[in-house]
């Protein structure tokens, strides 16, 4: 298969070809973030990769091209629950209507296409576009909601997929999956048991205490401690919490320890802010969780932060956010690229294991 990558925001579909093991070439990547294209041409350093707009491209130079499959993940912040959800009228979908627009007018119509974007493009108009266009162009499709959760991964991150096949390939069409979200409130501070094992569901209510003490005992998902860096080899002490930090957001935080088998979503904020970016780990098992947030309110700031430190709280590193978001060992970063542009980056990428599966089922 030919295959051009359009704003694939990191990270190297390529790679989820390479573990879906369907034979494939990238006849071009386009990207305009730079860090970016510096960590795909690191990796790839032989695939063409055009460091320009989609809408810059020529129909004539994607016909020249000569594909079988578009992969493509537009710009999400039009579609985002926390964005202002401009949808269409957002100047960032203008790649993703350029797309729809040369697509009938192509001289071969690729044999495939994938999609990915946010929870809340499923809704949008840019959504209802993109279905008429491939309804019109004679293509079957399946919309499907899926997280990695749902393939052994402890780690959330619910994402609209659209799988699509020229019609003389076979393919279901289906509706996008419903999921529904219910409102809550009177958080508290809330105290739980799992397995034997203390574990502390800060500032939430009954229901998501609930739903965390369901995922950890899910056995079909792995432990978290299977996707972490050797501690022998690494030095953590740069991920460490600073104290400025366990202070003010300590009863917000997303705490998982190694056996846990969830973690909340790797957002591009993490590492830089803290509150719904990503989980953060407990590394001193020796230090009760309950002992530490009980009363906690209660202290003095000197006090609240001797308790906190005690758990050794730490950010995930790099590497082990790109194990949990499936990447391979062999794909590397750079020396040149910060910590803080490595998390911005997985932070805007896919789930390999994910995407893999899927084109599986898709060119199957």
């Amino acid at each position: 298969l030919n295959l051009i990558q359009c704003n694939s925001l990191l990270l190297l579909l390529f790679i989820h070809f390479a573990e879906s093991g369907i034979p494939a070439q990238v006849v071009t990547a386009i990207d305009i973030n730079t860090t970016a294209n510096q960590v795909y041409k690191h990796n790839f350093p032989d695939t063409p990769l055009w460091n320009k707009t989609i809408e810059g491209i020529t129909l004539d130079e994607f016909n020249k091209l000569s594909f079988d499959m578009i992969l493509m993940s537009p710009p999400c912040q039009p579609f985002t629950r926390i964005g202002l959800q401009g949808d269409v009228t957002d100047p960032r979908t203008k790649s993703f209507l350029y797309v729809l627009d040369l697509l009938p007018r192509l001289q071969r119509l690729p044999r495939f296409i994938l999609l990915e974007n946010v929870k809340g493009f499923e809704t949008s108009s840019a959504r209802a576009r993109l279905v008429k266009t491939l309804t019109e162009c004679g293509y079957t499709f399946q919309e499907i909601m899926i997280s990695p959760i749902s393939v052994g991964i402890p780690n959330s991150r619910l994402r609209y997929f659209l799988i699509a096949k020229i019609s003389t390939e076979d393919l279901n069409t289906q509706a996008p999956s419903k999921v529904r979200y219910r409102a809550m409130c009177n958080k508290k501070l809330l105290f739980c048991m799992f397995e034997g094992t203390d574990v502390l569901f800060k500032l939430e209510t009954t229901a998501e205490a609930q739903r965390k003490i369901r995922q950890n005992s899910n056995l079909s998902v792995k432990q978290i401690k299977e996707f972490l860096e050797p501690q022998m080899e690494v030095n953590m002490e740069p991920y460490l919490l600073p104290p400025k930090t366990l202070l003010r957001y300590g009863l917000v935080l997303d705490i998982v320890q190694p056996t846990c088998r969830r973690s909340v979503c790797f957002t591009k904020g993490y590492g830089r802010y803290v509150q719904g970016t990503g989980s953060v780990l407990q590394c001193c098992m020796e230090t009760k969780i309950e002992s530490v947030f009980m009363g906690l309110d209660q202290c003095s700031e000197e006090e609240k932060l001797q308790r906190l430190l005690k758990l050794k709280l730490r950010y995930f590193s790099p590497r082990e956010v790109a194990n949990l978001m499936g990447f391979p060992q062999h794909l590397i970063f750079p020396e040149k690229i910060p910590t803080i542009q490595q998390y911005r980056l997985l932070g805007n990428s896919l789930n390999v294991v994910v995407v893999a599966k899927l084109l599986q089922l898709l060119v199957s």
